[in-house]
């Protein structure tokens, strides 16, 4: 059960990605948190990825490699794993394939831009609590109030509309070529390929995703 999740900003893999975690007892790996705690843990790789961060410089596809291999090496990846966020290329495809790093399903969420911008810039976040209304689907029974203490809610800056734009137009210039690449991946057998309506209810998204996992 190893598995990448495609999508864009906003698609909803977050919230699938939670569901899959907890019904396959699978752990997530998010390139963040690897290189988090490989830096804590003082590994070769991690002290190398400390080096390049400290001096404000991207840390190289190759050592970001070398992480996730050591990482889908550990005892809680044998039954799977789920990559969120990564490969965002397809040099970065390209050289986990040549890691030796399979992966048995890779799914899309397809969410048109213009519904991932309604979803996300409606967002309304209570900062002191964290929690999360939204304009359309779930907003406050007072407009811009918390419901519990009636404090003002905020619009975080990842959630601006041009923000939002911003990080699409990226995920289409760089990442969604993967779509093209693992379909492929898919046809010569390497993989199997499934492609989500994102636009649909979470619990309709989940439960395509039980069907097509088993």
């Amino acid at each position: 059960m190893r598995i990448i999740l495609l999508g864009a900003p906003g698609a909803g893999k977050g919230t699938q990605a939670q569901f899959l975690m907890s019904k396959y007892g699978i752990p997530q790996i998010s390139t963040g948190d690897m290189l988090r705690a490989a830096i804590k843990e003082g590994s070769e790789l991690g002290l190398a990825a400390k080096k390049i961060m400290d001096a404000g410089q991207l840390v190289s596809d190759d050592l970001i490699i070398g992480l996730v291999k050591e990482r889908v090496a550990k005892a809680d990846c044998a039954n799977g794993f789920l990559l969120d966020g990564f490969p965002r290329t397809i040099p970065q495809a390209d050289a986990m394939k040549d890691a030796g790093i399979s992966v048995d399903h890779v799914i899309e969420f397809d969410v048109p831009d213009d519904i991932i911008v309604e979803r996300m810039s409606g967002r309304r976040v209570h900062p002191a609590s964290g929690r999360v209304y939204h304009l359309v689907y779930n907003p406050p029974k007072v407009a811009g109030k918390d419901d519990e203490t009636g404090e003002e809610l905020v619009i975080r800056a990842d959630d601006v509309e041009e923000t939002v734009r911003k990080r699409l137009a990226i995920y289409h210039e760089q990442t969604e070529l993967l779509v093209g690449y693992y379909r492929q991946a898919a046809e010569q057998g390497q993989t199997q390929y499934h492609h989500l309506d994102g636009t649909q209810a979470v619990d309709a998204v989940s439960a395509q995703l039980v069907k097509l996992l088993g």
